[in-house]
C-alpha cells in the first residue's frame, strides 16, 4: 500500500510541473537552473565527493544518478575547474560493480606513492570511498557497506578499482560509510575519519590499503537528532595555535529541521580526537547546506563545498531533468571570540573574477526604502554587500508575480533570518515554506552582511563569515527586483552584478 501512494503522490508531482510549464510558457528546469552555482547537467546529485586539487586543477566529484532525477543507483559523478567556479563536465569516474554502488568518500595525493598503486616516478590520485551492496542489505544484513579504493594516474580523468577491494570490512554496523581521508605527518600515517551510527571513529593507515582502528568520538557530544555522516578532519591554524576542526553533517537534526553540518573543535595526536567543547556548534544555520566537506591538498586553505538542498524535499524540488546544486565554494577560517574559537566562512576570493561594475548606494536613510540593482539587465545572479550601524534590516528579492524572499536582521530577537514563506513553488513538501532563524556571535555595533544571490538560492554571510545561511527558493518566474529597508543611518550597499555561467 505504502508503494502505491508513493507511485501516485509522484504522479501527481509530475503532473503539477507539466501543467505549471504549460502555463507559464516555460522550461521549469531552466528557470531554476542556478547561474553561477555547479550542477549536474542531468540526473540526481547529491554529497560532493573526493574534493581535490592538483596540478593547477579541482577535481569535485559527486553522488550521482546518471538515469534519473531522483536518488538510486549511485555514481561518482565528476567535474573540473581552475577557480571552483566555472566546471567542465567529465566523464562519471566511478561506477557501481559486483561490491555494491559507489557511496560518498574522499581524495588525496598520494605524493610519496605509498598505496604502491602508481608506476615508479608516478604520483597517483587515490580515491576512498563507501561501497554500498543493496543485495545484502535487503536480506538483513548489517555488514552492507565497506571500504573501497581507486586509483589514477593521468590526473584524474581515468580511474582504475583496486583489486583487492575493499580495503575496510564491516564489523557488522549499518551505517559505515563516508570516509574522509588526510596524511597525518607527525606520525607518517593516513589517517580515516568515518562516519559509524551517530558517531566517528578514526583510523591508521600507512599505504591506503591495510587499515587499523584508533579510537571513537562522539557517542556523547553534538547533535544527535539523527545519523552522523560525511565526516572531515583538518588542521587550522589561529594565532600561532594549532586547532583540529572535525565537521560532521547530520540527518536529521539541524537547527532549522533536517539536514545540517555540525562541528567540533579540539586536538588530535594522529590517535584521539579531544574536543575543546562537546557542546553543539553548527556551520550553516539554513536549510540547505549538507554534507559539506573540503579540499584535500590545497596548502594553507581550507575550501569548503557542500549540497544545497535537504532531504526532507530534495528529491520533490520542482525541477524535472536534474536535481540538486552545490553551494558556493566557501573559505573557511578559526576566529577567536572570547574565550573560545568559532568556525567562520566566506565565498572563495575566486568568485571577484565574475564581477561585473559595482553599483554603490551611500545613504543618510533608508527608512522609505531603498531599491537596489538594475532591473532592466535583471539582478540575478549578484552579489551584495552592507555595511551600517546595527540596527533591523531587510533586503527582499521579490517578482512581478508578488512571490518574495526576505533576509536580513531581526533588532529585537537579535537573529539573523531567511524567510522563503512567500517565494514562489511550495507545494512539494509541507515544511518548505517558512522562516529560518540563525544567532549572532560577535558584539559589534557595526552589521556587515554579504549575500550571494542566485536564480534558486540566498547565501547569507554574515559578520564576516560568523553567522552563514542557505537556503533554496523556486519562484514561478524569475526575481527582478531587490530592495532594502532600514532605520539605521548611514547606509553602505555594494550591488555586484556576476557573470553568469549558463
Amino acid at each position: 500500500m505504502k508503494s502505491i501512494k508513493l507511485v501516485a503522490a509522484a504522479v501527481i508531482l509530475m503532473l503539477a510541473e507539466e501543467i505549471e510549464a504549460q502555463v507559464f510558457g516555460i522550461q521549469t528546469d531552466q528557470i531554476h537552473r542556478p547561474k553561477i552555482h555547479f550542477t549536474p547537467r542531468q540526473g540526481w546529485m547529491n554529497d560532493p565527493n573526493g574534493m581535490v586539487y592538483n596540478n593547477g586543477t579541482y577535481h569535485l566529484f559527486y553522488q550521482h544518478n546518471p538515469d534519473a532525477s531522483v536518488w538510486g543507483p549511485m555514481h561518482w559523478g565528476h567535474a573540473t575547474s581552475k577557480d571552483m567556479i566555472a566546471w567542465k563536465h567529465e566523464p562519471i569516474a566511478l561506477y557501481p560493480d559486483s561490491l555494491g554502488t559507489i557511496f560518498s568518500g574522499s581524495a588525496v595525493v598520494d605524493v610519496n606513492n605509498t598505496s604502491g598503486l602508481a608506476p615508479k616516478g608516478k604520483v597517483p590520485l587515490v580515491a576512498i570511498f563507501t561501497y554500498h551492496n543493496q543485495a545484502m542489505a535487503d536480506k538483513g544484513r548489517n555488514d552492507f557497506q565497506s571500504q573501497g579504493i581507486a586509483y589514477s594516474i593521468d590526473n584524474g580523468v581515468t580511474w582504475q578499482k583496486y583489486r583487492g577491494n575493499p580495503v575496510l570490512k564491516n564489523p557488522g554496523i549499518r551505517d559505515f560509510r563516508d570516509p574522509k581521508v588526510m596524511w597525518h605527518a607527525s606520525t607518517g600515517k593516513w589517517i580515516m575519519t568515518l562516519a559509524v551510527l551517530d558517531r566517528i571513529h578514526f583510523y591508521s593507515s600507512p599505504n591506503l590499503k591495510d587499515w587499523k582502528k584508533e579510537s571513537e568520538f562522539g557517542k556523547d557530544a553534538g547533535a544527535h537528532g539523527g545519523v552522523w555522516e560525511c565526516p572531515d578532519l583538518f588542521p587550522m591554524e589561529v594565532e600561532g595555535k594549532t586547532i583540529w576542526t572535525l565537521l560532521v553533517n547530520l540527518n536529521p537534526g539541524g537547527p532549522n529541521k533536517g539536514s545540517a553540518t555540525q562541528y567540533f573543535l579540539g586536538s588530535f595526536d594522529g590517535y584521539k580526537f579531544n574536543p575543546l567543547s562537546t557542546q553543539t556548534q553548527w556551520l550553516d544555520y539554513g536549510p540547505d547546506e549538507y554534507a559539506g566537506v573540503t579540499w584535500s591538498n590545497t596548502g594553507s586553505r581550507r575550501l569548503f563545498i557542500g549540497w544545497m538542498s535537504n532531504w526532507m524535499y530534495a528529491n520533490q524540488v520542482p525541477t524535472e531533468t536534474w536535481r540538486s546544486a552545490c553551494t558556493m565554494p566557501r573559505e573557511l577560517r578559526l576566529v577567536k571570540l572570547g574565550g573560545g574559537y568559532r568556525l567562520a566562512s566566506m565565498p572563495v576570493h575566486e568568485l571577484n573574477k565574475y564581477n561585473q561594475q559595482p553599483l554603490i548606494y551611500n545613504h543618510p536613510n533608508a527608512s522609505k526604502g531603498l531599491s537596489v540593482g538594475a532591473a532592466s539587465a535583471g539582478v540575478l545572479p549578484c552579489r551584495i554587500d552592507l555595511d551600517m550601524p546595527l540596527k533591523a534590516a531587510v533586503f527582499t528579492i521579490y517578482n512581478e508575480s508578488d512571490e518574495e524572499v526576505k533576509v536580513g536582521y531581526d533588532e529585537e530577537s537579535g537573529n539573523y533570518f531567511i524567510d522563503r514563506t512567500r517565494a514562489g513553488k511550495n507545494y512539494f513538501h509541507k515544511e518548505f515554506a517558512s522562516k529560518h532563524i540563525a544567532p549572532r556571535f560577535t558584539n559589534s555595533k557595526k552589521l556587515r552582511m554579504t549575500l550571494v544571490l542566485d536564480v534558486a538560492s540566498v547565501e547569507l554571510f554574515a559578520d564576516g563569515g560568523l553567522t552563514t545561511m542557505t537556503s533554496v527558493c523556486f519562484p514561478t518566474i524569475s526575481f527582478s527586483k531587490i530592495r532594502f529597508q532600514s532605520d539605521s543611518s548611514p547606509v553602505s550597499i555594494s550591488y555586484t552584478p556576476l557573470k553568469s555561467l549558463e
